[in-house]
């Protein structure tokens, strides 16, 4: 049975907290990737290393998003404008995506020019696919477009929810802070 009840719409806490927490590690995985520094450097060691962090927690915690998800369940939707409801499933869906494909598209970049996804800071190594020459370039290429893509889509997901929140005045931001 669903937590949820018809006296609330709110997402379940451990719901807002798997959003906020992927939020705030994606955007750590972004600021990682921007500000690593040169090729060499002790900057760019510890800020790629940071990336990977990011980008492995942020695996680990849409598994456990999507479990809770399939578990709990939702609030039922707000109704509203058919399209703006189509835009916003088919918006959850690409961030679903993302939280998905692109750390895992990373980790087999790694492992196809030949190296394990190190985590230094708990010293843990991990190797998905050997490697592979020919897939690093193509990996490489599909993880800094799928990368600069959800630049837009997260973008425009904030966007949306603050116009829910000022302009439609619903109840859409509150339900998940």
């Amino acid at each position: 049975m669903s937590p949820y009840s018809r006296a609330s719409d709110r997402y379940t806490t451990p719901a807002i907290f798997f959003h906020w927490a992927i939020f705030l590690l994606v955007a750590l995985a972004y600021l990682a990737i921007e500000i690593r520094g040169p090729k060499g450097s002790d900057s760019r060691a510890f800020w790629s290393s940071v990336h990977y962090c990011a980008g492995t927690l942020v695996l680990g915690l849409a598994v456990l998003r999507l479990l809770w998800r399939l578990w709990a369940g939702a609030p039922a939707e707000i109704e509203g404008n058919r399209l703006l409801t189509f835009l916003g499933r088919a918006a959850h869906l690409a961030l679903y995506l993302f939280i998905f494909a692109q750390p895992l598209l990373g980790i087999l970049m790694i492992n196809a020019g030949g190296h394990p996804v190190t985590l230094a800071w708990v010293n843990i190594n991990y190797t998905l696919v050997g490697a592979d020459p020919i897939a690093r370039p193509l990996l490489k290429t599909a993880h800094e477009w799928l990368g600069n893509a959800f630049y837009w889509v997260i973008g425009l997901h904030a966007l949306a929810a603050i116009a829910h929140h000022v302009v439609f005045k619903d109840r859409t931001l509150r339900r998940m802070v």
